[in-house]
């Protein structure tokens, strides 16, 4: 993500929180251009070490979205901060979705999941019609009426279940467009193509990006960023990207590229800090409807890319 972040604009500065030391540690050493990076120590207010026990990790990492923005703000003084989920890569210049906002005078900006046709009837209700992988606020009093009550619900209760109306820290965006006036709802279809909704667009490589046409309508656009969902690497050198069907076409366009990326990085990992070991994900089988899914996944190779 930052890799592609650098190459494609020069007006950037990312903020990385560190979860776990040995993150904290790497990105220390590193040292990478126009980087901050945050501790635990430095980020955990009281309120958030109080719930932080009832979460499991992932929780915890959703639990502090609104949170990191919001630190981040205050800590830096940022006329706006832009919260991006790490596992996106980009393929041309994010700013343009920023100054969509701008150009519509809004000071906060989400972006749609737009769903495909099949996606659409098991994903939304559950994850929602919006998704938390790039939301901007501007430091804003009307922006930031909207980020602390967001804030104080995931505190509040951000699980990884469907529960009365809400999910993770994700279900809460569904109603910003109701009874905020300040919220503006992203147009470029660019700004998010990701499993869920690959279906609805024609991808092809051009000279210097990936382009895309919307089905219904022919309206043609730039991808921005593509979201990799799901992606796990496995101890028998495959990757597993998920249960949304990946075409050929696609996993060529997005998924050799970022993986060949994800390959080099991971041994420049293990080779340069002693410390590090790359995580594999291993099939749950705890139950019989997960050991049914694994039956799929390893007898069809079902969204499975064997790295070379």
């Amino acid at each position: 993500m930052y890799e592609s972040l650098k190459a494609q604009t020069e007006y950037f500065h990312l903020y990385i929180f560190a979860f776990d030391e040995i993150s904290l540690k790497i990105l220390n050493e590193l040292n990478l251009e126009k980087v901050t990076v945050i501790s635990l120590k430095e980020f955990e207010s009281p309120e958030l070490l109080e719930i932080k026990s009832s979460r499991t990790k992932a929780e915890y990492c959703w639990t502090c979205t609104p949170s990191t923005i919001k630190y981040v703000l205050d800590k830096f003084s940022l006329i706006e901060c832009t919260y991006i989920d790490a596992d996106l890569m980009f393929f041309s210049d994010p700013c343009d979705l920023l100054n969509e906002m701008n150009e519509n005078g809004k000071n906060v900006l989400i972006t749609e999941h737009r769903y495909s046709t099949l996606p659409k009837l098991y994903s939304e209700k559950r994850a929602g019609r919006f998704c938390v992988q790039f939301v901007t606020f501007k430091n804003e009093r009307e922006s930031l009426k909207v980020l602390n009550r967001w804030r104080s619900q995931c505190v509040e209760w951000c699980f990884s279940r469907y529960e009365n109306g809400k999910f993770g820290d994700q279900k809460y965006l569904d109603e910003w467009p109701e009874i905020y006036q300040n919220v503006h709802i992203l147009n470029n279809p660019g700004g998010g193509i990701a499993p869920w909704n690959i279906g609805q667009y024609i991808l092809r490589k051009t000279e210097n990006s990936i382009t895309g046409i919307i089905k219904k309508n022919k309206n043609k656009f730039d991808v921005v960023f593509y979201h990799y969902q799901y992606v796990k690497l496995l101890e028998n050198g495959s990757v597993d990207i998920g249960w949304y069907y990946i075409p050929q076409k696609v996993r060529k366009l997005f998924y050799f590229p970022y993986l060949e990326k994800i390959s080099k990085n991971e041994e420049m990992l293990n080779r340069t800090f002693t410390e590090y070991k790359t995580g594999f994900t291993k099939f749950d089988v705890n139950n019989f409807k997960n050991l049914f899914k694994t039956g799929l996944k390893k007898i069809f190779m079902y969204n499975m890319i064997k790295l070379n």
